[in-house]
Formats: structure tokens, sequence, C-alpha cells
């Protein structure tokens, strides 16, 4: 079966912003959400962006030894989880730290996963989740990776482990 094409709106080889460490984000193209105030408007259509190859979205990352990690970013990753799956095995098996940024809640994608296994199985990949819709009312310069106060910063492992989520305290 031939590889789904992940339909990217943009690369940032190098990025301090989108997690801890020095980061490689990929930004989706589409998102159902449309937050209103979003910092990505331009990633909400689903028509768009440019058609790239988990592997080719990898080549261009490993060019960089000083990354550390990868930041799954959009429009909304999880709308795109069977084409992201193998640049995220290619990141897990490079031995770098995954986070994915989403719309859903932790608790949302978890029921999506029981009906759509590719969103199951990224989201078990990540290692850091940053969930929930932006609300502009709620916006907030005080959390470190989080545009508004209702999203949290997840320890997937073990949010998954235990069942509800769980903060990821080192990035608070």
């Amino acid at each position: 079966m031939e590889e789904k094409k992940i339909m990217v709106a943009g690369l940032v080889p190098e990025s301090i912003v989108d997690g801890l460490g020095l980061r490689f984000t990929v930004f989706v193209q589409g998102c159902p959400h449309h937050c209103e105030g979003c910092h990505n408007p331009q990633t909400h259509p689903f028509e768009g962006g440019k058609a790239l190859s988990a592997g080719e979205i990898f080549n261009h990352m490993e060019k960089n030894p000083l990354i550390s990690g990868v930041t799954l970013s959009g429009g909304e990753p999880f709308c795109q989880a069977e084409a992201l799956l193998p640049l995220a095995k290619l990141v897990k098996g490079k031995g770098l730290h995954l986070c994915s940024y989403s719309g859903y809640t932790f608790e949302e994608l978890v029921e999506m996963g029981k009906s759509r296994p590719p969103v199951k199985e990224l989201l078990e990949l990540c290692d850091v989740l940053i969930d929930g819709r932006f609300i502009l009312a709620e916006r907030t310069l005080e959390k470190r990776f989080a545009g508004s106060r209702n999203q949290r910063v997840l320890d997937v492992r073990r949010s998954l482990e235990e069942g509800k989520p769980v903060p990821q305290e080192e990035w608070q």
C-alpha cells in the first residue's frame, strides 16, 4: 500500500517556541475547529498546502543533528493521523521526542481512537500533547506552550496509563 502524503502548511526547521529544546515543527494543513483568534488561520482550509511524504519531511529534519524533538501543529494533526503515523514512527525510531498540538481534548482523542485506530496509534506515539481548542476569551501569555487557559500540556504515556489527563510538569 502506498504511503499517504501529509498535507503540509509549512515546516519550521528550528523552533524553541513549540516545546522544550530545539524542535522541528510540522504545520499540517486543515482544521475543523476554526477557533476565533487562531494563530494560524491560513491552515484551516483542508484544500491547499503541499503534499509531502514522511520520508521527505524526515530527511529534511535529519539535516540538523541538534534537533531534540518534533512538534506536530497545524491545522489539526489528528485529522491526518494516518498520514502522520509513518513520520511519528521515524521520529520515535530515531529516539527523538514527539509532541503534538490538538484542538481536540485528550478525552476526545481517546474516544475518537476507538473507531479510528490511526488516531489511537498517533496519540500513543506522542510524548506530550497540548490539547484543547484555543479560546480567545481565555487567551494567556502565562502558559509556556499553550495559548489559552483551558489548554493543557499533558504527559501522554502517564495519561494513557492512568486513564485521565496527567500534566507534563517539566513543560509547565
